[in-house]
């Protein structure tokens, strides 16, 4: 008989293949086993490492309605270890020298944590076992400021529990730096942005080396949002960064001087920009040469006055709030190591009961810096902004229907949230316990539904703050261990990393990874309607971004019309032209004479529809007027009125109407001057 050597060797081919391919099918494990080989899983994790303690495919995809889901932290500082001249935080992110380097204590802090200063000056006393892997027998913990909590593995179990957000917000602070005792780098603010914008691409490395290679890790730095929805539909975690220091691009001022100018603002703007930072503060902390910031309370309030007294050389200044609104109670009590630094004869001053709110608002830099986010897209971060600061920034914001404005973490005045979801931007709370955390996120539930929103959480993990304590093993609702995300499909247990297991009943939220537990406490203690609305929070925060992303400036048809007015203030020095209120430049302005019944008119040259006024008023401000319309300037019809004007920028919006002029009518002065406008627009609807 002939023999077919080929054909025989196909055949043993052939069978290898089918008995290879069966072989993968039964010993493939089942969706949620422990160990398998899935997406999600790593091909080459370093060895020792800390668990995951989540099973269970990660969701990927939309819902039915096309919509992304998972939760979003708005707040978060992965690299702030590598702030504050870089020891004021210990431990790291991660370490190419594995887990028992990034989890180590500062040397400074053994034996006993005697000299963990900064935990020294905020809760009078610092001391620990200085011990991280494998025993962390005191830290990281929900009340330790001073310790890593960011861990890449521990963000990785947030991530399998279901966030699908993450902003990591480039943070330090110079003047912290410079009086903090340990420190291995100097403290310039933008050097330490630029080095945390770095580590935070290396993790990313990081990352996918593990998985394979570039772009096959579950940690994706994005900067629009239509690649973060991308990666939230692929089931991974779009890493969005922002920025919040207290002297962007050099901006501070000293005795109310400003130490930049208009060209570094568009410098450190582009810079940021081109490293892939989408939002950001324009102050933090301590006032600055862009605006005036929103206290702090207690001890705490009172270590950050003399810090800002260090940094600018002038404390706080408050006067009565001139509505509503009002700054954090400005902090009072003692804190005696930090006034220690102060200068010989120097003291933090007290204040008046009454006096609740900064008397700084946004400069003219400020809303310089403001108006260059918006040229390039980026959106504002107005936490820590002061009341007067916020007012005019949101008024900046309304008069271009700005969709790019978030807060992350509970600093903004809570009775603005509905100013933020009419311009089309995002909120968050701040990582609070959870009763509180949900009692609050109830009482805006009503406006999320007007407006059809989600909801978000700032963990501020790193962020020298504090974190849900444990609620207790007797806790009338506590976690019980395992349970299942939110999406149904992963499992959920007590999370290990060396020799300690952590629960959140009797440790709270210590570290990233018991953000999946802190979320099933709010399921248990605030109901499955506040998760839902969490669940939600990826596509409103991408929604915002987006809206962002397509908002296009539109064209003022008042820039250098042809001007009248009722009347001119005369002045030797100085023109108060009407053409001046057109003119482009807020330099300049139009004033009145002073009295009552005035009016500015601006021919368009032809018939156009207009459908919304703002007023940019100086001083003399119109607290009674009338926006009016007319298509041959004889005939006038009023568009929009009102008697409680009080200054500012005023937006007037009404249903879209004919118009070649264009009146303000002024009818009852808000001062005893006449009426002033540094800048009139008209748009189109």
């Amino acid at each position: 008989m002939t023999r077919h050597p080929h054909r025989r060797s196909r055949l043993v081919t052939a069978l290898a293949s089918l008995l290879t391919l069966l072989a993968l099918v039964f010993a493939a494990p089942a969706p949620g086993a422990s160990g398998g080989t899935g997406w999600w899983d790593p091909v080459a994790r370093p060895g020792p490492d800390s668990q995951i303690g989540v099973t269970g495919e990660p969701f990927r995809g939309t819902d039915a309605q096309g919509r992304v889901r998972g939760f979003v932290d708005a707040h978060d500082h992965l690299m702030s270890n590598e702030a504050f001249g870089g020891r004021l935080l210990c431990g790291q992110t991660f370490s190419e020298a594995g887990i028992a380097d990034a989890l180590k204590d500062c040397p400074e802090h053994y034996p006993d944590g005697s000299l963990d200063v900064f935990d020294l000056l905020t809760k009078g006393d610092g001391k620990h076992d200085p011990v991280g892997w494998p025993t962390f027998k005191d830290w990281p913990a929900h009340d330790s400021l001073t310790h890593e909590q960011n861990y890449y593995a521990w963000v990785e179990r947030a991530w399998r529990g279901g966030q699908r957000v993450l902003v990591d917000d480039l943070v330090t602070n110079g003047v912290i730096c410079s009086i903090y005792p340990f420190k291995d780098r100097g403290c310039d603010e933008m050097d330490s942005i630029r080095l945390q914008a770095r580590k935070t691409y290396e993790l990313q490395d990081y990352i996918d080396r593990m998985y394979g290679g570039p772009g096959k890790g579950w940690f994706r730095i994005v900067t629009d949002s239509a690649q973060a929805r991308t990666v939230v539909e692929q089931g991974k975690l779009a890493v969005v960064l922002g920025v919040e220091t207290s002297e962007p691009f050099g901006c501070k001022q000293v005795l109310d001087v400003a130490q930049c100018s208009r060209a570094d603002i568009d410098r450190g703007l582009d810079e940021l920009y081109g490293l892939g930072v989408r939002s950001m503060f324009l102050c933090h902390k301590f006032d600055n040469a862009l605006c005036g910031v929103r206290f702090d309370e207690g001890a705490l309030g009172t270590a950050i006055n003399a810090g800002q007294f260090l940094s600018t050389g002038t404390f706080w200044k408050t006067e009565q709030c001139a509505g509503p609104q009002h700054d954090n109670p400005i902090g009072l009590a003692p804190a005696p190591e930090a006034e220690k630094l102060l200068p010989p004869g120097v003291a933090v001053p007290s204040y008046a009961a009454g006096a609740q709110c900064n008397t700084r608002g946004l400069t003219e830099l400020g809303e310089y810096a403001l108006r260059g986010m918006m040229q390039r897209r980026m959106m504002l971060e107005v936490d820590h902004m002061s009341v007067k600061a916020a007012d005019r920034a949101f008024d900046v914001l309304e008069s271009a229907s700005y969709p790019g404005v978030i807060s992350s973490h509970s600093w903004m005045d809570l009775d603005w949230t509905e100013r933020v979801y009419k311009l089309g931007g995002f909120v968050a709370q701040y990582m609070n316990g959870a009763e509180a955390f949900s009692a609050e996120a109830k009482r805006t539930d009503a406006l999320r539904d007007k407006y059809g929103v989600g909801y978000g959480y700032g963990t501020d993990m790193n962020g020298l703050g504090g974190w849900p304590a444990p609620p207790g093993a007797n806790a009338p609702n506590p976690v019980r261990y395992p349970f299942r995300t939110a999406d149904g499909g992963s499992v959920v247990d007590r999370q290990t990393t060396g020799e300690r297991t952590w629960d959140y009943n009797t440790d709270g939220a210590a570290h990233y990874g018991l953000v999946p537990d802190w979320l099933e406490e709010i399921r248990l203690v605030g109901g499955q309607g506040v998760v839902d609305d969490l669940f939600r929070g990826a596509e409103s925060y991408l929604g915002t971004w987006g809206a962002t992303e397509r908002h296009r400036a539109a064209v003022n048809l008042a820039t250098g019309s042809t001007v009248t007015a009722g009347s001119t203030e005369w002045n030797p020095f100085t023109s108060y032209a009407a053409a001046r209120a057109v003119d482009g430049d807020r330099g300049t302005r139009w004033a009145s004479d002073w009295s009552d019944d005035q009016w500015l008119r601006i021919d368009l040259g032809t018939t156009t529809l207009v459908g919304r006024v703002t007023l940019d008023w100086e001083r003399a401000y119109g607290r009674a007027y009338r926006v009016e319309v007319s298509t041959d300037g004889t005939g006038w019809q009023s568009v929009w009125s009102t008697a409680t004007g009080d200054g500012g920028l005023d937006t007037a919006r009404f249903a879209g109407v004919p118009a070649r002029y264009v009146r303000v009518h002024g009818l009852q002065r808000g001062t005893d001057w006449g009426y002033s406008l540094y800048e009139v627009g008209v748009f189109s609807t």
